[in-house]
């Protein structure tokens, strides 16, 4: 039996042009509102476009399919997920410990803030996440997670840093992820933060 195609979840092309990255942009703002209000069940191109006040077909310039759009909006994530990492995480001002605190902290608060939007992707997740370019998307991520872990573990074998990375970033999104389903006060993801970066900070003392 064959397998089921994969949709294409690469954009088009690329836009060239100030009006056309104004498109795009409109377009995938657009998105996040209809994602946001729809859900990914009720997400479709055609209410995208309605949304964003231009043609279907202005959408299919950039965007194949629904999964394309919905698969940019979530790597869009990544990088952004991607960006706080290495921006808290390869900030030598502080000690390292310290730094993975800093994450724990800045890691929930994104979570809360953006829990309707997260939830969304993950529920629409099926359509890309097996893709080779989620896997690409998700990579500079791991990348600056296993430099982290060489500087706090210079002395653990390469198993051991890579056991320690997929404990801490597993836990943390599986909380973030049961967390933020609940409205949270400030007080309160402060409260968990420090609870969770003090598990972590306990885990690697343990392992140096």
């Amino acid at each position: 039996m064959a397998k089921p195609r994969r949709p294409q979840v690469s954009s088009r092309k690329q836009p060239q042009q100030a009006r056309s990255t104004e498109l795009v942009a409109a377009i995938l703002q657009a998105a996040e509102l209809v994602l946001a209000k729809e859900g990914a069940t009720r997400f479709t191109t055609a209410r995208v476009a309605e949304k964003a006040g231009v043609s279907v077909g202005s959408v299919y310039q950039y965007f194949p399919n629904k999964a394309a759009i919905l698969f940019r909006l979530q790597t869009d994530e990544w990088r952004q997920t991607s960006e706080m990492l290495a921006r808290i995480l390869e900030d030598a001002r502080k000690p390292p410990l310290d730094r993975l605190r800093a994450l724990v902290h800045a890691f929930l608060r994104s979570e809360c803030d953006e829990a309707a939007m997260r939830v969304a992707l993950n529920d629409a997740a099926p359509l890309y996440r097996d893709a080779p370019e989620a896997r690409e998307a998700r990579a500079s991520a791991d990348e600056t997670i296993e430099a982290f872990l060489r500087e706090v573990l210079p002395k653990a074998t390469a198993a051991r840093r890579a056991l320690a990375g997929d404990l801490i970033t597993t836990t943390m999104s599986a909380f973030g992820h049961s967390f933020s389903s609940t409205p949270r006060s400030a007080a309160e993801i402060r409260t968990y933060a420090d609870a969770m970066a003090d598990m972590f900070v306990a885990y690697l003392r343990g392992l140096q």
